[in-house]
């Protein structure tokens, strides 16, 4: 062969493995853009945002989702033993205070603020100012996103229930003469049920309603006396909806948002009644997202980037998509209802509560108890109120 073409056919094979080898790296480099975000969620405010989070997929095609839901009791056990393994299968975590206080307490979340404050700028200034209030107990481990003006409320059958009660003294006596017609849940898995729970220290007149293990003694008294006359603790408030919406009992705990999404789903029965405590106290019931501990840090940076996104005002403003569940549901400024779809105010206007937004201008707020504050509480109930009837 020539010198020449021995010369070209070298230029020929050099052209060829260098554009092999760009292509690989190509290839490495769109592989090494493909991003999965396992999202976890044990308080149901996927219901809120999966549009919100879809939407974010489709502006990056690159990030993929999956989704999938937990008790929230159970997820602490599972991410520990997780982050033991040196294992990452779970990436971004919606839930409520429940799992937040557990998480906090056994060091499972990435603390998100300071650190990375530039992904969330002027946050502090969009939220609510009873959202910034709730955003203090995450302790900077994790991110408000969804809210709901709370409880502790009644609800309940008005054929059934002639004089609902209005006071804690009225629901026990109540209680007592209807045995096993009252029903809630167990508290660490339940938002109206650690409602209740929070919001009868206000109601009573305890010592220190901030402090479960000793300035509860009347709530403390009070649980374990209505505890008598109710048959048994479900895992959690859907459950709960379900006994109550049958016709089996006559009367739960609830909240706002819980108020109005069963009677729209039709699983309560639209006619179904509120009964609000005389002086209460509304005790706030928001949802948070957190970041486990041990994500890799190229994924780290997506999921907070989500974050971020479903903090924006157009991914916000769906929260009212959400068929009354977590009612309000945004947690920014300047977003009321009449900025959602007609099709959310109609719903609203239908199975809403004209008496809501009086009760909530008239009555003082509290937030929930802080991160270990609020596990003490959860295993005090567990041991002393619910131990032998949970399930």
């Amino acid at each position: 062969m020539p010198a020449f073409q021995r010369s070209t056919r070298r230029l020929k094979l050099g052209r060829l493995a260098s554009a092999a080898a760009a292509a690989a790296s190509l290839s490495f480099s769109a592989m090494a853009q493909q991003t999965t975000v396992n999202v976890v969620d044990v308080g149901g405010a996927l219901a809120l945002l999966q549009d919100a989070i879809t939407s974010y997929g489709a502006k990056h095609p690159e990030v993929k989702f999956t989704f999938t839901k937990a008790p929230a009791p159970e997820l602490p056990g599972k991410l520990k033993a997780m982050q033991a393994a040196n294992r990452s299968d779970i990436d971004l975590v919606l839930g409520g205070n429940d799992v937040l206080s557990a998480g906090i307490e056994q060091k499972l979340w990435e603390p998100l603020l300071p650190a990375h404050a530039a992904k969330f700028p002027g946050l502090a200034d969009n939220y609510l100012p009873v959202v910034k209030k709730l955003q203090e107990l995450t302790q900077n481990q994790g991110l408000t996103v969804l809210y709901s003006y709370g409880g502790p409320l009644l609800e309940y059958n008005p054929d059934k229930v002639k004089a609902p009660p209005t006071t804690p003294a009225e629901l026990l006596a109540y209680c007592k003469a209807n045995p096993n017609k009252l029903i809630y849940a167990r508290p660490a898995n339940s938002g109206p049920a650690r409602t209740f729970m929070m919001g009868l220290p206000y109601l009573l007149g305890d010592k220190d309603p901030k402090d479960p293990v000793n300035g509860w003694e009347k709530t403390w008294a009070y649980l374990k006396d209505l505890n008598t006359c109710i048959e048994y603790y479900p895992g959690g408030t859907a459950a709960v909806m379900k006994e109550v919406g049958e016709g089996s009992r006559d009367m739960t705990v609830t909240l706002t948002g819980w108020d109005i999404n069963p009677r729209a789903l039709g699983i309560v029965p639209k006619e179904y009644r509120i009964s609000v405590f005389k002086n209460m106290t509304w005790v706030s019931d928001p949802q948070y997202m957190m970041m486990p501990k041990g994500v890799p840090a190229a994924k780290a940076a997506v999921v907070m980037d989500v974050m971020a996104h479903l903090l924006k005002p157009e991914q916000q403003v769906l929260a009212y998509e959400g068929k009354g569940y977590l009612y309000p549901g945004p947690v920014l400024t300047n977003l009321p209802s009449t900025k959602a779809s007609k099709e959310a105010q109609a719903l609203l206007k239908e199975y809403g509560r004209a008496e809501y937004e009086d009760l909530v201008a008239k009555n003082p707020h509290a937030t929930p108890l802080d991160g270990n504050t609020m596990v003490k509480a959860f295993q005090i109930w567990d041991k002393d109120i619910g131990a032998q009837k949970l399930k």
